[in-house]
């Protein structure tokens, strides 16, 4: 049922005013020729009454040898009278709206003491042909018996208007009239309403990849003003929140270079050789892993322009280095052109950072690039031990480490995978990470393709 309902406000506010619109319109038309007909059975039911009563005055004033011929000269095609011995409609014939507004109006023009019985048939639609040189047309007829003072019949067949049906050419045009010129100020008052919901949501996705985008037009509705406003500030303060942060962890690093220096001169004053070259190590380490900081809160601040690349070139030649410092790597990454809009050194950061760590710690990294989809594909399996189910959320943490299968001999501080994931994230994407079936990590790492 949900893929019939249409998933954008413009198409639900359009099609909900343009079915409302168009149901009102059908009960309004629907009424209207309710009344109207009603309204016309009983103008005509009322006008065919006064023509039968003076009818029968005439004849029921004049000589029972003249009344023949009055007769034949007051019937004509449509206006049919006879006058018989006998009623012409039976006693027992049931009474419908036409005919009760005729029977109404002949009896106000008769002496209610005379006691005159008043007999009248609804025909229905009967063909009628209302001028020679047209074709039979169906009209309601009605037939009415009533007695004269010497209780002989007057009999009369008359014609009635028919109510007037709802689907008739004209109420189609106009309904088709009536949407069209709605549907066209419908979709231009709607749009311009839900412009500024557009403007807005892409404002938003853009602000996870473009941390320096340009702060949205406070224009439409009020609401959307507030919105937009709010919108804006929120922009400035995390922009903010971040510049404080790089600044606040590049002047850390800053003040712990010189410590870190003069503990270095005074290590080598060290006379025990291994105590001085443990010393050493841990300081190099300490030197790294403020160096690593810095460059991930670097990293986060996303100063790198956004440039167009070719996703698989980038990722071929991210394999070949690796691959030339010594690591296994197979890849299967096809010669189709990729584009793709990125921070070229940022993303061959990640990927670098995710393949190598395939490559060290899973002897090696299958990679395979999947680009025929919405979004790209990258997969990167190795044939490792794996990571275990509920540590495959922990990894992306900070400085975080596996004991059992990394060392601080390989030099790692814990923030290649955190560098990893920020970026893809970045960059609009994600990273999830599942242990193969048939032994080995995968990681997956999917990318969208915005649309031009």
């Amino acid at each position: 049922m949900k893929r019939f309902i249409p998933d954008s406000i413009f198409a639900r506010t359009f099609f909900v005013l343009i079915i409302g619109l168009a149901i009102s319109h059908t009960i309004s038309i629907a009424l209207y020729v309710s009344d109207r007909s009603n309204t016309l059975v009983s103008i005509d039911g009322r006008h065919i009454g006064d023509r039968v009563a003076l009818t029968e005055r005439i004849i029921r004033l004049s000589p029972p040898p003249n009344r023949p011929g009055m007769v034949s000269r007051i019937s004509d095609d449509i206006f049919q009278v006879t006058w018989t011995p006998t009623a012409n409609v039976a006693a027992d014939e049931k009474t419908s709206p036409r005919t009760l507004e005729v029977q109404k109006a002949i009896g106000e023009h008769l002496d209610p003491d005379e006691n005159r019985m008043i007999r009248i048939r609804d025909m229905g639609m009967q063909p009628l042909v209302l001028n020679s040189a047209d074709e039979p047309e169906n009209i309601a007829m009605v037939m009415v018996s009533m007695t004269l003072p010497d209780q002989s019949w007057l009999n009369f067949v008359v014609p009635l208007r028919a109510p007037t049906p709802l689907w008739t050419l004209r109420y189609i045009l106009s309904m088709a009239v009536m949407l069209i010129a709605i549907a066209g100020f419908s979709a231009i008052v709607v749009h311009q309403l839900t412009r500024p919901l557009a403007r807005f949501a892409s404002a938003s996705k853009k602000l996870g990849v473009d941390m320096d985008s340009k702060d949205i037009p406070e224009k439409g509705a009020m609401e959307i003003r507030q919105a937009s406003k709010a919108f804006n500030q929120m922009h400035r303060r995390i922009k903010r929140f971040v510049e404080d942060r790089t600044q606040m962890i590049a002047a850390i690093s800053h003040d712990l270079g010189t410590p870190i220096s003069r503990m270095r001169l005074r290590a080598e004053f060290v006379e025990d050789e291994e105590q001085r070259q443990k010393m050493l190590a841990d300081l190099s380490d300490m030197e790294k892993m403020v160096s690593d900081t810095l460059s991930f809160a670097r990293d986060e601040a996303i100063l790198e322009p956004m440039v167009k690349v070719d996703f698989r070139a980038l990722a071929q030649r991210v394999c070949d280095d690796i691959g030339d410092s010594g690591y296994n790597i197979e890849f299967a990454i096809g010669d189709v052109l990729i584009p793709y809009q990125c921070r070229p050194a940022a993303m061959r950061r990640a990927l670098s950072n995710l393949i190598e760590n395939a490559a060290k710690y899973g002897k090696i990294a299958h990679v395979n690039l999947v680009g025929d989809c919405p979004c790209i594909i990258l997969q990167i399996d190795d044939e490792g031990p794996g990571i275990p189910q509920h540590l495959q959320e922990e990894i992306f943490e900070p400085f975080f480490r596996i004991e059992n299968s990394r060392s601080r001999d390989t030099g790692g501080t814990g923030l290649g995978m955190t560098v990893a994931r920020s970026i893809i994230k970045a960059h609009g994407g994600d990273i999830s990470l599942k242990n193969r079936a048939e032994g080995g990590l995968r990681m997956e790492i999917k990318l969208p393709v915005p649309k031009v």
